[in-house]
Order: C-alpha cells, then sequence, then structure tokens
C-alpha cells in the first residue's frame, strides 16, 4: 500500500471519529463539539481529503458550526417547483436546499439484427 493512500485512510478514519466525538457530545458541550468539527476540517485541508458526504451534511456551510436536527438547525421538506429539504442553521440563518430528484432510468438499447 502507497504511502500517501495509508496516510488519507487513516485521516479520513480520524475525521470519522471526531464527527462521532461531536455527536456524542453536542448536548453537554457545545463549544467542545464544535473544537472536534473544527480539529476535523483541519485535518481534511491537510491531508486534501475531502469530508464524507455524512460529516458534510452536519456543517453549517455559513459559521462552519454542527448541526443537529432538532437542536440548532431546522428541517423542512418542500414541493413546490421541484421537492427539496430545506435545512435552516439556527445560529446564522443559513439555508441550504438538497433537491429530491428521482434517479434517472437508462434508455434501453435497441439492437437491430436478423
Amino acid at each position: 500500500m502507497p504511502k500517501t493512500s495509508m496516510v488519507k485512510r487513516i485521516a479520513r478514519e480520524r475525521i470519522e471519529a471526531l464527527f462521532e466525538l461531536a455527536v456524542k457530545v453536542f448536548p453537554k458541550n457545545r463549544s467542545l463539539a464544535q473544537r472536534y468539527v473544527e480539529i476535523a476540517r483541519r485535518i481534511g485541508m491537510r491531508y486534501k481529503v475531502r469530508l464524507p458526504k455524512t460529516c458534510r451534511r452536519l456543517l453549517c456551510r455559513g459559521c462552519k458550526g454542527l448541526m443537529l436536527p432538532g437542536q440548532n438547525c431546522r428541517i423542512r421538506l418542500r414541493s413546490k417547483g421541484e421537492p427539496h429539504v430545506v435545512i435552516t442553521c439556527l445560529t446564522c440563518g443559513r439555508i441550504t436546499r438538497i433537491p429530491l430528484r428521482a434517479k434517472r432510468k437508462e434508455k434501453p438499447s435497441t439492437k437491430e439484427g436478423a
């Protein structure tokens, strides 16, 4: 295993562990949870590792804070226009919209033959 891939794998594992700790400690100590998230983001930037989608959805893009539904963010479903999820950070007020698109089906291939 090349050294760079091993380093990135370790970084990803640490990021996920820090996010799990942040979620656990958030109800008791929000500032400590925020510190865990900050460290996880720095690890990702230093080793050029993208945050996993599950972790990215927990972050506010405005204040870079941890968002937990029902505690410091509001989640609503909207069907106006195209159906989407609206997540509002109650700390900074930033609104994030996530589209709910149906997965496209591939066109059946038409084979002409005798």
